[in-house]
């Protein structure tokens, strides 16, 4: 999926992103990432790099960090913004692609979740991750996730998700295609007069293996001091997997 395509993924389902999510449990997988990143020794100056509408960003605000959200979908920063000015919290916001983020700062970590990353070919991943160091100070942390094979080939690919709310309904369909599940995404969407209008996205999610993941991480420079699962369970089995890495 080229700049473009990707930018467009999250045009319409910015509204309803975390409101669709919602049971992913946002309060305690932002405290993992709060106690993970104390037991690290990492500053307070961080980077959530495809930050969407800023859920995590706003965690970690509130629980004392610098934040700043880097994303390419507008809409999302758009969002993002909006939920923050609404709680009082000072976050900045910028639109950067994660394969070319550039920062004349530098910060005490980059945090990337909920699968930032799937959205880009392996073959990008060797120059996004040398963006992302050229992001952090030296010493730095670096901790993203990545849907796991099985989900993406098992779980996801070849399959049919719906969620049906009062003010939105969502469609998405899947197919598996050698290394990238293709989803067509359909909303529909109450308006105020009762009826309802429809919005179509297409995402492509990039299936990565684990040894490519590592070794893309130590041409970049980077130090792996860790891969688990979601939440912090064993990797084995998970639906997602957890690098967290030092520059």
């Amino acid at each position: 999926m080229g700049a473009d395509a990707m930018s467009h993924a999250y045009d319409f389902l910015a509204d309803w992103f975390e409101i669709l999510n919602d049971d992913c449990d946002y309060p305690q997988w932002s405290q993992y990432f709060i106690e993970g990143l104390s037991r690290l020794g990492a500053g307070k100056k961080g980077m959530e790099l495809g930050c969407g509408s800023g859920a995590f960003s706003r965690a970690l605000a509130r629980a004392g960090y610098e934040m700043t959200g880097a994303d390419l979908s507008l809409p999302m920063l758009t969002k993002g913004k909006a939920l923050a000015a609404e709680e009082g919290l000072r976050i900045r916001f910028l639109q950067a692609d994660a394969r070319t983020v550039r920062s004349i700062e530098k910060f005490d970590f980059i945090l990337s979740p909920n699968d930032c990353y799937n959205y880009m070919p392996p073959s990008a991943l060797v120059s996004a991750f040398r963006h992302a160091a050229a992001c952090l100070k030296k010493g730095g942390i670096f901790w993203f996730d990545v849907s796991s094979p099985c989900k993406l080939r098992n779980k996801v690919a070849n399959n049919m998700f719906a969620d049906d709310r009062d003010d939105v309904t969502y469609l998405c369909f899947s197919a598996l295609s050698d290394d990238r599940v293709d989803l067509d995404v359909t909303l529909f969407v109450k308006e105020r007069n009762g009826a309802y209008s429809r919005f179509d996205e297409k995402h492509t999610q990039y299936i990565h293996e684990e040894g490519d993941i590592l070794a893309a991480l130590v041409q970049a420079g980077f130090t792996v001091e860790r891969v688990e699962g979601h939440l912090g369970e064993d990797k084995e089995g998970s639906d997602r997997w957890n690098f967290i890495c030092r520059r």
